[in-house]
């Protein structure tokens, strides 16, 4: 009985001594990965793999390649289509009362709004008024969505507005692009 008791006793002890050796070398792996471990460190997660056996020479084998990953994970921020930074263009649309304009500053942080200023350009008291309907609303319906994502049809009132502040929307697109 006393073998039967002992039997799962050693599994257990295996499975967590394995299992911390797993977390030590993923923890060092993910060290080595991101970038926090120089060449230095690296070494250091070597002899801590030396103590499972002669398997660490394998895995030190990944690991220089996976040192050369965050390399490759920097392009991945450049997965980024457009520069961080302000950007200002101006947008027409066609109104009952002729042509009017609007401006468009859009703030961008990795792709995404973090803050919009409008500038009513009206020729006319009326596109004034929708203007700064848009103007006063607009904010709270694209700020913290990627600017590919905006879809801006009517603000407080405003559905013709819309229009030129998607072709500034176009415009800036265009001038941030990476």
């Amino acid at each position: 009985m006393k073998d039967l008791e002992a039997g799962p006793a050693d599994t257990r002890t295996r499975s967590i001594t394995g299992k911390r050796m797993l977390h030590a070398l993923a923890a060092a792996s993910l060290l080595g990965v991101a970038g926090c471990a120089g060449t230095a460190p690296s070494p250091g997660s070597e002899p801590a793999g030396e103590g499972a056996s002669s398997a660490p020479a394998s895995s030190a084998a990944p690991e220089a390649p996976a040192s050369a990953e965050p390399t490759e994970a920097a392009p991945a921020a450049s997965d980024q289509a457009y520069e961080d930074g302000d950007f200002t263009q101006v947008g027409s649309y066609v109104s009952p009362g002729g042509t009017e304009e609007i401006g468009v500053t859009l703030t961008l942080e990795k792709d995404v709004v973090t803050a919009v200023t409008t500038e009513p350009m009206p020729s006319n008291p009326t596109a004034k008024l929708y203007q700064e309907r848009f103007s006063g609303g607009i904010q709270e319906e694209i700020v913290g969505k990627k600017l590919d994502e905006l879809k801006v049809d009517k603000v407080a009132g405003s559905s013709l507005t819309s229009g030129g502040f998607a072709e500034a929307t176009d415009r800036i697109k265009s001038e941030a692009k990476l």
